[in-house]
Order: C-alpha cells, then sequence, then structure tokens
C-alpha cells in the first residue's frame, strides 16, 4: 500500500519549525510509517514545545515497550470472559473515512469483569482495540486522506448507573485508562459523541475530567436523552447507512437487530461461573448509622486541605425519605451550595461524587426539618479523597494474581 500523503497544511510557519526540530530530535526512533502527521499529534498535546514533546514520545515508547503494544499484544488471548462481554464495535466509517466505535457502555459490567479477570487483562484488551482501530484507520487514510487517520466515537450512556463506580478498584481501572490513553494515544479523538447521559453522570465527569487534555475535552459533546438532539448531530458527522437503527441510522444486522448486536457486542452482567478472584466485597462494609430526630440536622464535615480532591458518598435510609445536600466554606468562611437540596426515599442507596479544591471544608447534610412526626435512620459511607495519592493508578502490567487469591476453573 502507498504510504499516507505526509503534506501536512494548517500549521503556521512556527508550528512548522517546531515540527522541523522535533522530527530532528527523534529521529533515532522512529519507524518508517512514522510520518509527520504522527508527529504532529505529540507536539499538539505538548502545545507545540518540541522539548516537552520529544520527552512523551520517547517515555511512550517505554511504555509500548514494557507493554509489548508492538511485538506480543497482537498475538495475546483474551480471556474468554472478556471476549463475551466487552461492548464495542465498529459499525463502518464517517463521511471523511474515519471508523466509528460505538460503545454500549451500560453493558460494561466492571464489578463482574474484576472478579473474572484482572486488571493488567481489561487495559489488554483496551489496548488491543486502540491498536486495531489505529491500524484500520491507516489503512483507511491510503484512500481518504489524512482526516481518516483519527476515530469517531459513539458512546452510549443509557442504563449509567454510578454506583460501579464508586467502588475503588473500578475507579482506580478507570483513572489508569484514562492515564495511559492521555500520556500515549494523543490526538487520535476526532469527536466524541456522549449520548443518553443522565444527570447523575456530569457528577462523574467533573471529576475524570481533571485527567482529560484540554484538546481532548474539546472534542466530547454530552447529550440527555432526547433522540432528536444528538442523532440530527451525530447525522452530520455520520451518514445512516454506517450508523444502526437505534441511534438514528439505517443499519440492521443480519438478525435485523436495529441494535446491529452481531457487530457492536453488548456486554453485559458477568455469570458467577467466571469469577476467579476474591475481590474485596465493599457491600459488607460497616456504615455509620445516625438516627435524624424530627426537626434537626445531621452534619458531617470534611477538610478538603489543597489541590484537586474527589468527596464520595453512599448513603441509605431506613424508610420514609431525608433531604439531602452539601456545602463549601472557605479558608475566609464563604459558604456556597455545591450540591442543591435533593429529597433521598428509601431504597437504592444514593451512591455519587463530587470534583472539590481547596483549602475548604465540605458539609454534608441530612436535613430533617421538614418532618415534624418522624425520626429518619440513616446509615453512610463519606470520604474525601485525592486519585492521585490515594488510588493505585499504576500503568505497569501485573499478571499474578495476588497472594491469597482462590482460584476456580471457569468454564464459558
Amino acid at each position: 500500500m502507498a504510504p499516507v500523503s505526509n503534506t501536512v497544511v494548517g500549521i503556521d510557519d512556527d508550528q512548522r519549525f517546531a515540527l522541523m526540530k522535533f522530527r530532528r530530535s527523534v529521529r533515532d526512533v522512529l519507524k518508517p510509517e512514522h510520518n509527520d502527521h504522527f508527529l504532529l499529534r505529540w507536539l499538539r498535546a505538548r502545545q507545540w514545545n518540541p522539548d516537552a514533546a520529544e520527552k512523551m514520545l520517547r517515555d511512550s515508547m517505554k511504555w509500548r515497550e514494557k507493554w509489548g503494544v508492538d511485538t506480543t499484544l497482537a498475538s495475546w488471548q483474551a480471556p474468554a470472559v472478556l471476549e463475551q462481554h466487552f461492548p464495542s464495535g465498529t459499525t463502518g466509517f464517517d463521511k471523511e473515512g474515519s471508523p466509528i466505535l460505538v460503545i454500549p457502555f451500560v453493558g460494561l459490567d466492571v464489578w463482574g469483569l474484576l472478579h473474572a479477570v484482572t486488571r493488567t487483562d481489561i487495559i489488554r484488551m483496551v489496548l488491543l482495540h486502540l491498536e486495531n482501530y489505529l491500524s484500520l484507520a491507516s489503512k483507511q487514510a491510503q484512500t481518504h486522506g489524512a482526516n481518516a487517520l483519527k476515530v469517531t466515537v459513539l458512546f452510549d450512556l443509557e442504563g449509567f448507573n454510578m454506583r460501579q463506580y464508586a467502588w475503588k478498584p473500578a475507579a482506580e481501572l478507570v483513572f489508569s485508562l484514562l492515564q495511559i490513553y492521555e500520556a500515549n494515544y494523543p490526538e487520535i479523538l476526532k469527536i466524541c459523541f456522549i449520548v443518553n447521559a443522565p444527570k447523575v453522570f456530569s457528577l462523574a465527569f467533573n471529576v475524570i475530567k481533571k485527567f482529560m487534555d484540554e484538546y481532548t475535552l474539546s472534542k466530547i459533546r454530552i447529550y440527555g436523552s432526547d433522540a432528536k438532539k444528538w442523532q440530527a448531530q451525530v447525522l452530520t458527522v455520520i451518514d445512516k447507512d454506517q450508523l444502526p437503527q437505534h441511534y438514528g441510522g439505517s443499519m440492521v444486522d443480519e438478525n435485523g437487530d436495529p441494535k446491529c448486536s452481531s457487530i457492536v457486542k453488548p456486554g453485559g452482567k458477568v455469570s458467577k461461573k467466571f469469577y476467579a478472584r476474591n475481590v474485596l466485597n465493599e457491600s459488607k462494609k460497616e456504615y455509620t448509622k445516625v438516627t435524624v430526630k424530627t426537626g434537626e440536622k445531621h452534619c458531617v464535615d470534611l477538610l478538603c486541605a489543597d489541590g484537586d480532591s474527589v468527596l464520595k458518598w453512599e448513603f441509605g435510609v431506613d424508610s420514609h425519605d431525608i433531604k439531602f445536600s452539601i456545602k463549601r466554606r472557605d479558608q475566609d468562611g464563604n459558604e456556597s451550595i455545591v450540591h442543591d437540596p435533593k429529597k433521598v426515599s428509601e431504597g437504592p442507596m444514593e451512591v455519587g461524587v463530587l470534583s472539590c479544591s481547596g483549602p475548604a471544608t465540605y458539609t454534608i447534610i441530612f436535613d430533617n426539618k421538614g418532618s415534624f412526626l418522624r425520626n429518619k435512620k440513616v446509615y453512610y459511607d463519606i470520604i474525601m479523597t485525592m486519585p492521585e495519592r490515594d488510588l493505585n493508578m499504576s500503568d505497569d502490567p501485573e499478571d499474578l494474581v495476588p497472594s491469597g487469591a482462590s482460584m476456580v476453573t471457569a468454564t464459558p
């Protein structure tokens, strides 16, 4: 196949000089396929600073060697549970020839997968998909030009539940993948449509976007459940015959499925027969239990010392309902409401996260002032954490099962 044209347009003289300097400084590690389009990805990710881009690229080369991305990854055999339960697929190409990646996110059972395989297995699965999509994009660029070198993503959040991601191992996995992506796959995203996003997703996104580059964030479009709004935008980028009917296109799979489930794997809940690891079951943890008397409040103060932190909560009400809110008080005594009052009734646990900054005190308020007849029993687990400090976000492969974990034979 003929190589993609190395002609770069749309950059000024200073940027072209930075490209020339960057190419000269990393020529010892470049491969034949590493043309100027490839180099521009790293330069843009480092605001056109050739020295910073060089460090980023060299660090990534070492990372690729560590994970065997260019050697052993292609021959790695994913565990059967991942093959069956990893939700994603490509339905075709956008109007410029770029691969379209569709992810039905509700089908990702993080709890089940992390009981069945190692975090390293899941990361390898993501890397394998990324490399395959980039290889496909490179082939597309042979005939469609450089605009096909990036990936268009449709991320379906219908049915999203925060609960799984308030679990520490799941949060660690998400943050690790974000760090790996930003450090090693800069500028591969053309546009990402996040659709069917519930209101609670905005809380989670405010946390995870701290780990994402501004240029990446500028490519993300978030929409709620009004299909008329987001389908019209999606169809400006993707032709109908390249998109499943379920998302406003005209495609059905060989079974007539409007979601094209034989092409876009839907994932789904992992059967316990696959469970092979004793991951801590946090559902058995001890909650703080309080009785909030009629006409009173119960407040929990947590200090956010400095930097960027995350407030995580999980609580329930034994019966009836209680009002829940969060206030922030800075070091000068200025107060503001950072989580509007919300009435929470008995039933499923209320789970959430909030991005915090300090120095400040965050006060969680359980308010029973509106009740004149009933005391309310509340049980909760609330923590203030700093992801970089308190979570294990190592990007090293860890192919060993933790000591003490029992292994069971799981047949597909």
